[in-house]
């Protein structure tokens, strides 16, 4: 029997990242409206989403088998250099979307 099997160590895992999801995402509600943040730290978090989406998204791009795959045949990459050129033009997120999704569709259907 593994760890994972166990139900009282599921339980505490499922209640120790409530907690610390509660905590960290509710810490900017429950601290006093006087605390205010540095203005680069603000200027900082900006940029959060952008990171964040990054670091979903490259991997699934990039990588195959958890090894760097850059081919002529990696057709999410042709989708996202699409995708990318879709929105440098029109700095339309939902064309850019649907552009990437065309693109990786036919590539994925007819390459």
């Amino acid at each position: 029997m593994n760890g994972i099997d166990s139900w009282p160590r599921m339980l505490i895992a499922f209640v120790g990242l409530g907690v610390t999801t509660v905590v960290t995402r509710g810490s900017f509600f429950m601290l006093p409206a006087s605390l205010k943040l540095p203005q680069r730290v603000e200027q900082a978090l900006r940029y959060a989403p952008a990171c964040a989406l990054t670091a979903i998204i490259v991997p699934g791009v990039l990588t195959r088998d958890q090894h760097l795959y850059l081919s002529w045949h990696n057709n999410e990459l042709w989708a996202v250099l699409v995708a990318a050129a879709v929105f440098a033009k029109t700095r339309n997120m939902m064309v850019m979307m649907a552009a990437g999704m065309v693109a990786f569709t036919v590539l994925r259907l007819y390459a």
